[in-house]
């Protein structure tokens, strides 16, 4: 990570690293989902709900997170998430049955949607050497998360699938008393956030442009995330391994590879290669034999560590609309796919027979999201020109490593 954002406040260290282990409760069921589906005796379908209500709350609850931390403020916002975390995380590894446990991941996502939303405003609020350094920052605490929860989840979940929600509710208490001790009390924004702010930021056309466009990409981004653990059949050590690089490439392409595409190609031309890049794999995916599946699930980490950094800097600095609005509005919409991809994907194996089509949906929607970026290129070039030209400054003070 560049050297000018290592140096960084403590309290952006305690959000940053509470934000890896929120991020690790994504997925941190991956390995187990086969364990899950055993152990409460239920099938790829009924288990994917862990997803679809985790997400589906995910995605409502962002038009009132806004909300809330312009009224209680940005400490006790994430404080608030975190505690909703810690209790339903914990509450979910004493389900006696799949309802149970969808219940308590969809109290879980009310809390991860109240702290991860409200910890990009923090971290770009509190941090050193301006947005970019700010948002590498969250990004890479969002590789590292995405990198260590399969492997959490495969540690413990060897020996129990209950252990790894036991192991988040202990990791998110831990960073409670991070943010509780470090994190000074910010003052509420002077402007109350409505509720309908973020759906009223959508009016933009480059920020609807950038979530309509992610919202195709997340149900393929999900769709490998938690599909692909059915189709690879691996035990939680195997699938763990293999999720683990996964992320690994994920933050490595979000952090270093992506910004220095960026400056070269433009962000544009990056995002579009990179969805077109991403269909091409997941339909290899699909076609491929177990040893090939294995290889395209852990290159689709680079592909999405791209895609996750250009969406993320779009949507905060495409319209003139206050960062959490436009980030709650954004992901408002983008979440919904990521509740939707893990409900359909194994229903529509069970609906054709086969488990390439849902890769080959997959696929679409991945080139669907590059059409829109194309389509909607207008709306998103001011965009594009200014994060090349802040690119380029920033070079100049070795903001990004070289």
């Amino acid at each position: 990570m560049p050297s000018t954002s290592l140096r960084q406040p403590r309290a952006v260290w305690a959000t940053a690293g509470a934000s890896v282990v929120a991020f690790m409760g994504i997925g941190l069921v991956d390995p187990i989902l086969p364990s899950i589906a055993g152990g409460l005796h239920a099938t790829p379908g009924q288990v994917s709900l862990l997803f679809t209500s985790y997400f589906l709350i995910t995605a409502v609850a962002m038009l009132i997170t806004g909300f809330v931390s312009s009224r209680i403020g940005g400490r006790r916002t994430l404080l608030l998430g975190l505690a909703f975390v810690v209790v339903f995380a914990g509450l979910a590894g004493t389900s006696g049955s799949v309802g149970e446990l969808v219940g308590f991941r969809a109290g879980w996502g009310l809390g991860n949607a109240l702290f991860v939303s409200t910890a990009l405003a923090v971290i770009v609020g509190a941090a050193t050497g301006g947005s970019a350094a700010a948002i590498l920052l969250y990004e890479s605490a969002l590789g590292l998360g995405m990198a260590c929860g399969p492997l959490l989840g495969a540690l413990l979940g060897d020996a129990s699938w209950r252990y790894p929600f036991f192991g988040t509710a202990f990791l998110m208490a831990v960073g409670f008393l991070c943010i509780a001790v470090f994190l000074k009390e910010q003052p509420t924004p002077a402007r109350k956030i409505s509720l309908l702010d973020p759906v009223k930021a959508l009016g933009h056309g480059g920020l609807a442009s950038a979530a309509v466009s992610s919202f195709f990409y997340n149900y393929t981004f999900f769709t490998v995330l938690a599909f692909t653990p059915f189709v690879l059949n691996m035990t939680p050590y195997r699938s763990g391994a293999v999720f683990f690089a996964w992320g690994v490439l994920l933050a490595v392409f979000s952090v270093l590879v992506a910004p220095r595409l960026q400056r070269r190609f433009g962000s544009l031309k990056v995002l579009g290669g990179s969805l077109v890049l991403l269909a091409a794999d997941v339909l290899v995916l699909g076609y491929g034999d177990h040893t090939t599946a294995v290889v395209c699930t852990i290159l689709s980490g680079a592909f999405i560590g791209v895609n996750n950094t250009v969406y993320t800097e779009l949507a905060l600095g495409v319209s003139d609309a206050p960062r959490p609005v436009a980030s709650a509005g954004y992901n408002f919409v983008r979440w919904f796919a990521a509740a939707a991809a893990p409900y359909f994907a194994p229903r529509i194996e069970e609906w054709t027979g086969s488990l390439r089509v849902p890769f080959v949906v997959a696929a679409v929607t991945a080139v669907a999201g590059a059409l829109v970026v194309v389509v909607r290129r207008r709306a998103l070039t001011l965009e594009a020109e200014e994060l090349e030209a802040r690119h380029a400054t920033e070079d100049g003070v070795a903001v990004f490593a070289n």
